[in-house]
């Protein structure tokens, strides 16, 4: 399976849902970074997976959609525990607009989104697009 990862990031705020959080129960910020593998069997006709500047682009319009946001007031995240929910999330969004046609006709495979909510600590969600 061959694949490219672009990345970026985005500014959230949001709170936690149980007691297990402890302070992050209260409205904090968090600074997520956010990589999106696209996979594929096999290279397209211009020996690549898809085009990367593409697929950067797509991946910021996606995340644009939550940057500098109170999740809580966003009507699919009230009541949530954010981050594995919205690494999820990404992933439709980003799924939906890949098979609309978004990166040319590629037929990717698979995407796998991870967001790292800090340097020791990240959520996935990874599933194929077929």
């Amino acid at each position: 399976m061959y694949s490219i990862t672009v990345s970026h990031h985005f500014m959230i705020a949001h709170s936690l849902v149980g007691a297990v959080f402890g302070p992050a129960q209260q409205m904090h910020g968090a600074t997520y970074v956010v990589e999106a593998e696209l996979r594929r069997d096999t290279l397209d006709a211009d020996g690549i997976v898809c085009d990367i500047g593409r697929a950067l682009d797509l991946l910021k319009t996606v995340l644009a959609e939550f940057d500098y946001r109170n999740l809580d007031e966003v009507a699919e995240f009230r009541g949530r525990n954010t981050t594995e929910f919205l690494a999820g999330e990404v992933h439709k969004r980003l799924a939906q607009r890949v098979r609309e046609g978004a990166l040319g006709s590629q037929a990717i495979a698979s995407l796998r989104v991870l967001l790292r909510e800090n340097p020791v600590a990240w959520a996935a969600y990874d599933a194929p697009l077929g």
